[in-house]
């Protein structure tokens, strides 16, 4: 088998409007989630000789891995039988950070191995596997822009934004991402139907091809449950904010923070900031969006 990598993006939510649970535990929402440059490499290899079964390995993560869960669903949904490989992950996406770390590192395995299998992304095994892998991963198969709907399952691509920059803003508290809906319920916070409803006809009429960032739909319902849980978000939106972002959030359920700089400098911009912070623990970083290519599998090369 060919050693094969592909990047894992993360993503952030550039709205994220927060309805009802649903009776499987999810929650109704209409969420634009993009992907971005700071990303996981996942590498995939044929595992060691006299191996039994597949392998993950992930230094740093303790724990289960959504990457094991979606390499077991992938050989039981689609019924591939190739030799029992490994899988890598290098971490750079933050953990349980609401960058969507765990759910890009699964959709990576998903895109190596269809390519290794010689399986689509669309075929239908492969979508409901991804569905029922969580609510982030559908929308992270195909990174890009995207609309979701649903619990995060009904996802539909968007064309790219006008170019902008983010600034990325890790905190070394972590969250669960069912310990922030539960206190968004505890707050109050979820929408009546009606209310999501027009919030989603709003996110269809803003986000235009190579439109610019539509600020004042840049809202998170998760964020005020994600700062009771972890008050440390607080500060870190008022330095996203002190470093010139033009809109600052919770990315997710937190408890990550973003900042937003539009426009075609802001790329440039997003990197100034992070050097205006780089005393900051942990350290920060900027990011831009990406696209579907970014994260496409390739041969891996081998080490020199």
């Amino acid at each position: 088998m060919t050693e094969l990598c592909a990047l894992a993006p993360g993503k952030l939510n550039l709205c994220l409007f927060l309805g009802a649970g649903r009776p499987d535990g999810r929650h109704e929402l209409v969420s634009v989630v993009e992907s971005v440059s700071l990303a996981d490499s996942v590498e995939l290899d044929p595992a060691p000789p006299g191996a039994v079964d597949d392998e993950v390995v992930c230094p740093g993560v303790e724990g289960p891995n959504l990457a094991a869960e979606a390499l077991r669903g992938f050989r039981r949904a689609t019924g591939w039988d190739g030799a029992p490989v490994r899988v890598r992950i290098d971490k750079r996406v933050p953990v349980a950070a609401g960058m969507g770390g765990g759910s890009g590192d699964a959709a990576a395995v998903l895109r190596l191995l269809a390519r290794v299998a010689g399986r689509r992304l669309d075929e239908p095994a492969v979508i409901e596997l991804a569905r029922a892998l969580g609510a982030d991963v559908p929308a992270q198969v195909q990174p890009g822009l995207l609309l979701a709907e649903g619990a995060g399952e009904r996802v539909t691509p968007l064309e790219p934004l006008e170019e902008h920059g983010v600034l990325v803003l890790a905190l070394e508290h972590r969250l669960a991402t069912a310990s922030v809906f539960a206190e968004a319920d505890r707050l109050g916070l979820p929408r009546a139907a009606e209310d999501l409803e027009a919030r989603g006809a709003e996110v269809r009429t803003a986000f235009i091809p190579g439109g610019p960032l539509p600020l004042a739909l840049l809202r998170n319902d998760l964020e005020p449950a994600a700062r009771s849980l972890c008050p440390a978000v607080e500060p870190a939106l008022a330095d996203a904010r002190a470093a010139g972002a033009a809109h600052a959030m919770v990315s997710g359920s937190g408890p990550t923070v973003v900042g937003l700089f539009p426009g075609p400098g802001g790329a440039d911009a997003a990197h100034a900031a992070a050097e205006q912070l780089a005393g900051r623990e942990p350290r920060a970083c900027a990011a831009r969006p990406v696209q579907a290519a970014f994260a496409a599998p390739a041969v891996r090369e081998p080490a020199r």
